[in-house]
This record gives C-alpha cells, sequence and structure tokens, in this order.
C-alpha cells in the first residue's frame, strides 16, 4: 500500500516542479528578425562572459539573446563589440559555431552570410575571466570594403 500511495505522489510533486520551476532560457526574450529590418543594424546589449567554461570562451549558462529568422535569408551579419576578447558561439539549425576575433573583422567577432530560418541561441563569451558590456549589431548591409 505504502508503495502504491508514493507512485501517486511523485508523479504530481515531478509536474508541479516543473510547474513552479521555469528554465532559465524562457526569461530571455526572442528577437524577430525579418527580412527587413525596423532599423538596420538592429543593435542589442548585454554583459559577456559567464561561468561556463567552453571550447568559444566562458559563456553564460543560459544564452545572451535568442533571436529568431522568420524567412531565410541571402544575407546577414552579426558583429560583436567590447572592451573584452569578446567571442559569439552560436547554436542554431545549422549547427553551433564559435566566431573568434580576427584582424579581417577589426579584431571583433563577425559572422556574416546566409541564414537560415529558425531560432538562433547566441551566447557572447569572454577570452578572459571578466565580464564586460557588449553590443551586438545585427545588419542586412553588406559591409564597406
Amino acid at each position: 500500500m505504502k508503495t502504491l500511495r508514493l507512485l501517486k505522489v511523485v508523479p504530481v510533486a515531478v509536474v508541479l516542479s516543473m510547474v513552479i520551476i521555469k528554465p532559465n532560457w524562457a526569461e530571455v526574450p526572442t528577437v524577430p528578425i525579418s527580412p527587413k529590418l525596423q532599423s538596420d543594424p538592429l543593435v542589442l546589449s548585454g554583459k559577456s562572459g559567464g561561468t561556463v567554461h567552453s571550447n568559444c570562451g566562458n559563456i553564460s549558462a543560459t544564452p545572451n539573446q535568442i533571436i529568431q529568422v522568420k524567412e531565410s535569408m541571402p544575407y546577414m551579419r552579426l558583429t560583436v563589440e567590447s572592451l573584452g576578447q569578446s567571442t559569439l558561439l552560436i547554436d542554431g539549425p545549422g549547427g553551433r559555431f564559435c566566431v573568434l576575433a580576427d584582424r579581417y573583422s577589426g579584431n571583433k567577432p563577425e559572422l556574416s552570410g546566409y541564414w537560415q530560418a529558425g531560432y538562433y541561441s547566441l551566447y557572447v563569451g569572454e577570452l578572459s575571466q571578466g565580464q564586460y558590456n557588449y553590443t551586438l549589431s545585427i545588419s542586412q548591409q553588406k559591409k564597406p570594403k
């Protein structure tokens, strides 16, 4: 009898904990990206770095930003600017990519090209142990040469 009573209580407790305890990523607002941005560049901001050590620097446990590309886009560019040594980890429909700063991008993490429709979790990492304010620019304009 006691075993049967426990089986009835455990599923209820699991369901209640799932309702009461929301995953942290649910608190990150999703930014919709349409083929024509309302403002170009679209600028988002936050704090880089975090406590999770990854191959893409120190990142937070939850995404800094989530974007939803509504329709596949032939060209879009993401650029991170920060006082630190920032990185950009992108987890989306096409896979997971780590973007580091290089001379071509002006020593800023930058990724441009074709973007398929879907949700992208963006983690702005930091190669150092610090955390810095960052701006993330999303543009559909090609970078001037």
